[in-house]
Protein backbone atom coordinates (compact mmCIF):
# COMPACT_ATOMS: atom_id res chain seq x y z
CA UNK A 1 0.00 0.00 0.00
CA UNK A 2 1.00 3.77 -1.23
CA UNK A 3 -0.17 6.56 -0.12
CA UNK A 4 0.46 10.34 -1.19
CA UNK A 5 2.23 13.68 0.11
CA UNK A 6 2.15 17.04 -1.39
CA UNK A 7 5.29 18.05 -2.51
CA UNK A 8 7.07 21.59 -2.92
CA UNK A 9 6.07 21.84 -6.41
CA UNK A 10 2.26 21.26 -6.01
CA UNK A 11 2.57 17.58 -6.94
CA UNK A 12 2.02 14.29 -5.16
CA UNK A 13 4.78 11.97 -4.18
CA UNK A 14 3.93 8.85 -3.37
CA UNK A 15 5.38 7.09 -0.24
CA UNK A 16 5.27 3.68 1.54
CA UNK A 17 3.33 3.38 4.90
CA UNK A 18 6.49 3.15 6.87
CA UNK A 19 7.67 6.56 4.82
CA UNK A 20 4.47 7.99 5.54
CA UNK A 21 4.36 6.83 9.27
CA UNK A 22 7.87 8.35 9.51
CA UNK A 23 7.52 11.31 7.97
CA UNK A 24 4.01 11.93 10.58
CA UNK A 25 5.92 11.00 13.33
CA UNK A 26 8.26 13.99 12.28
CA UNK A 27 5.79 16.04 11.96
CA UNK A 28 4.63 15.46 15.16
CA UNK A 29 7.60 16.07 17.10
CA UNK A 30 8.09 19.12 15.41
CA UNK A 31 4.63 20.55 16.71
CA UNK A 32 5.11 18.93 20.04
CA UNK A 33 8.20 21.43 20.49
CA UNK A 34 5.93 24.76 20.61
CA UNK A 35 3.13 23.34 22.43
CA UNK A 36 1.37 20.71 25.34
CA UNK A 37 1.49 17.39 24.67
CA UNK A 38 -2.48 17.29 25.61
CA UNK A 39 -2.73 19.64 22.81
CA UNK A 40 -0.67 17.39 19.98
CA UNK A 41 -4.11 15.73 18.30
CA UNK A 42 -4.86 13.75 15.51
CA UNK A 43 -6.65 16.40 14.07
CA UNK A 44 -4.12 19.05 14.27
CA UNK A 45 -1.65 16.09 12.80
CA UNK A 46 -3.93 15.59 9.81
CA UNK A 47 -4.45 19.08 9.30
CA UNK A 48 -0.88 20.02 9.09
CA UNK A 49 -0.07 16.98 6.98
CA UNK A 50 -2.95 17.62 4.90
CA UNK A 51 -4.66 13.87 5.04
CA UNK A 52 -7.27 12.81 6.52
CA UNK A 53 -7.76 11.85 9.96
CA UNK A 54 -9.21 8.53 9.15
CA UNK A 55 -6.14 8.03 7.27
CA UNK A 56 -4.07 9.05 10.33
CA UNK A 57 -5.74 6.28 12.48
CA UNK A 58 -4.59 4.12 9.92
CA UNK A 59 -1.00 4.46 11.40
CA UNK A 60 -1.64 5.05 15.01
CA UNK A 61 -4.63 3.28 16.52
CA UNK A 62 -5.87 6.25 19.11
CA UNK A 63 -4.34 9.11 20.36
CA UNK A 64 -2.35 7.69 22.77
CA UNK A 65 -0.51 5.26 20.35
CA UNK A 66 -0.24 8.43 18.71
CA UNK A 67 1.44 10.56 21.64
CA UNK A 68 3.47 7.65 22.69
CA UNK A 69 5.55 6.98 19.16
CA UNK A 70 5.56 10.78 19.24
CA UNK A 71 7.63 10.76 22.44
CA UNK A 72 9.57 7.83 21.87
CA UNK A 73 10.40 9.58 18.53
CA UNK A 74 11.05 12.59 20.35
CA UNK A 75 13.72 10.85 23.28
CA UNK A 76 15.30 9.18 20.13
CA UNK A 77 15.85 12.32 18.79
CA UNK A 78 17.35 13.83 22.36
CA UNK A 79 19.78 10.87 22.69
CA UNK A 80 21.17 11.27 18.94
CA UNK A 81 21.51 15.09 19.44
CA UNK A 82 24.02 14.40 22.69
CA UNK A 83 25.89 11.76 21.27
CA UNK A 84 29.46 12.38 22.73
CA UNK A 85 31.65 13.84 19.67
CA UNK A 86 34.83 11.92 19.16
CA UNK A 87 37.48 14.87 19.25
CA UNK A 88 38.49 16.24 22.78
CA UNK A 89 39.06 14.91 26.41
CA UNK A 90 36.54 13.63 28.51
CA UNK A 91 35.81 17.27 30.05
CA UNK A 92 35.35 19.18 26.65
CA UNK A 93 32.83 16.13 25.20
CA UNK A 94 30.93 16.21 28.17
CA UNK A 95 30.90 20.13 27.67
CA UNK A 96 29.47 19.43 24.37
CA UNK A 97 26.82 17.20 25.26
CA UNK A 98 25.72 19.39 28.22
CA UNK A 99 25.46 22.39 25.42
CA UNK A 100 23.51 20.20 23.37
CA UNK A 101 21.45 19.19 25.69
CA UNK A 102 20.21 22.45 26.52
CA UNK A 103 19.92 23.84 22.65
CA UNK A 104 17.47 20.56 22.98
CA UNK A 105 15.86 22.02 25.86
CA UNK A 106 15.91 25.16 24.40
CA UNK A 107 14.57 24.72 21.04
CA UNK A 108 11.59 22.26 22.44
CA UNK A 109 10.74 23.65 25.83
CA UNK A 110 7.72 23.59 26.47
CA UNK A 111 6.94 20.27 24.51
CA UNK A 112 9.78 19.34 26.72
CA UNK A 113 8.41 20.46 30.30
CA UNK A 114 4.93 18.48 29.04
CA UNK A 115 6.80 15.00 28.21
CA UNK A 116 8.44 15.17 31.87
CA UNK A 117 5.23 16.28 33.43
CA UNK A 118 3.43 13.20 31.64
CA UNK A 119 6.14 10.66 32.71
CA UNK A 120 5.55 11.79 36.44
CA UNK A 121 1.85 11.21 35.60
CA UNK A 122 -0.24 7.65 35.84
CA UNK A 123 0.71 6.61 32.22
CA UNK A 124 2.96 3.71 32.73
CA UNK A 125 4.39 3.75 29.10
CA UNK A 126 5.55 7.51 28.88
CA UNK A 127 7.58 7.10 32.39
CA UNK A 128 9.42 3.85 30.62
CA UNK A 129 10.14 6.31 27.53
CA UNK A 130 10.87 8.88 29.92
CA UNK A 131 13.32 6.19 32.21
CA UNK A 132 14.99 4.51 29.30
CA UNK A 133 15.78 7.62 27.70
CA UNK A 134 17.27 9.11 30.74
CA UNK A 135 18.91 5.54 31.78
CA UNK A 136 21.03 6.00 27.75
CA UNK A 137 21.79 9.42 28.61
CA UNK A 138 23.78 8.45 31.88
CA UNK A 139 25.26 5.07 30.83
CA UNK A 140 26.80 5.91 27.54
CA UNK A 141 29.15 8.40 30.25
CA UNK A 142 30.35 5.67 31.24
CA UNK A 143 30.70 3.55 28.20
CA UNK A 144 32.53 6.39 26.72
CA UNK A 145 34.91 7.24 29.30
CA UNK A 146 35.72 3.31 30.33
CA UNK A 147 37.99 2.88 33.40
CA UNK A 148 40.61 4.38 32.22
CA UNK A 149 39.18 7.58 31.70
CA UNK A 150 36.82 7.28 35.06
CA UNK A 151 40.27 6.41 36.63
CA UNK A 152 41.61 9.74 35.71
CA UNK A 153 39.28 10.88 37.72
CA UNK A 154 39.63 8.87 40.58
CA UNK A 155 36.61 7.16 39.64
CA UNK A 156 35.80 3.61 39.77
CA UNK A 157 32.27 2.26 38.18
CA UNK A 158 30.42 0.87 40.71
CA UNK A 159 26.12 0.94 41.27
CA UNK A 160 26.95 3.49 43.57
CA UNK A 161 28.32 5.86 41.21
CA UNK A 162 25.85 5.26 39.01
CA UNK A 163 23.02 5.94 41.43
CA UNK A 164 24.30 9.27 41.91
CA UNK A 165 24.80 9.67 38.64
CA UNK A 166 21.50 9.44 37.72
CA UNK A 167 20.75 11.93 40.39
CA UNK A 168 23.13 14.31 38.99
CA UNK A 169 21.31 13.79 35.57
CA UNK A 170 18.14 14.46 37.59
CA UNK A 171 19.15 17.43 38.90
CA UNK A 172 20.73 19.03 35.37
CA UNK A 173 17.23 18.38 33.75
CA UNK A 174 15.71 20.69 36.81
CA UNK A 175 18.09 23.28 36.66
CA UNK A 176 18.17 23.50 33.11
CA UNK A 177 14.44 24.00 32.40
CA UNK A 178 14.43 26.53 35.24
CA UNK A 179 17.86 28.44 33.16
CA UNK A 180 15.62 28.42 30.15
CA UNK A 181 12.47 29.78 31.67
CA UNK A 182 14.82 32.98 33.35
CA UNK A 183 18.69 32.61 33.54
CA UNK A 184 18.70 34.70 36.62
CA UNK A 185 21.96 36.79 35.55
CA UNK A 186 23.76 33.24 34.82
CA UNK A 187 25.53 32.67 31.50
CA UNK A 188 25.20 29.82 29.11
CA UNK A 189 28.88 28.72 29.55
CA UNK A 190 29.00 29.28 33.32
CA UNK A 191 25.85 27.10 33.96
CA UNK A 192 27.76 24.35 31.94
CA UNK A 193 30.75 24.52 33.38
CA UNK A 194 28.92 23.97 36.43
CA UNK A 195 26.71 21.46 35.80
CA UNK A 196 30.17 19.77 34.16
CA UNK A 197 31.60 19.97 37.37
CA UNK A 198 29.03 18.77 39.33
CA UNK A 199 29.01 15.62 37.63
CA UNK A 200 33.36 14.98 38.51
CA UNK A 201 32.49 16.13 42.65
CA UNK A 202 29.44 13.56 42.30
CA UNK A 203 31.02 11.03 41.38
CA UNK A 204 33.84 11.40 43.38
CA UNK A 205 31.94 11.72 46.18
CA UNK A 206 29.89 8.21 46.03
CA UNK A 207 29.79 6.46 48.86
CA UNK A 208 31.10 2.96 49.17
CA UNK A 209 29.38 -0.28 48.31
CA UNK A 210 29.22 -2.86 50.86
CA UNK A 211 28.85 -6.25 51.07
CA UNK A 212 25.73 -7.22 52.60
CA UNK A 213 26.37 -9.48 55.53
CA UNK A 214 26.72 -13.27 54.95
CA UNK A 215 23.58 -15.21 56.31
CA UNK A 216 24.28 -16.80 59.89
CA UNK A 217 24.83 -20.46 59.18
CA UNK A 218 21.91 -22.82 61.56
CA UNK A 219 23.09 -24.18 64.51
Amino acid sequence: MTVTSGSAGGGRVRLAPAERREQLLDLGVELLSTRDLDELSIDLLAEKAGISRGLLYHYFGNKQEFHEAVVRRAADGLIAVTAPVAEGDMGTRLLVSLDRYLGFVEENHRGYVSLKRAANGSNSVMREIYEEARAALTDRIFDTAGADGLAEFGVVDSPSVRMMVRGWAVLVEDVVIHWVDDPSGITRDDLLASLAAMLAHVAISAPPVTAAPSPTPEA
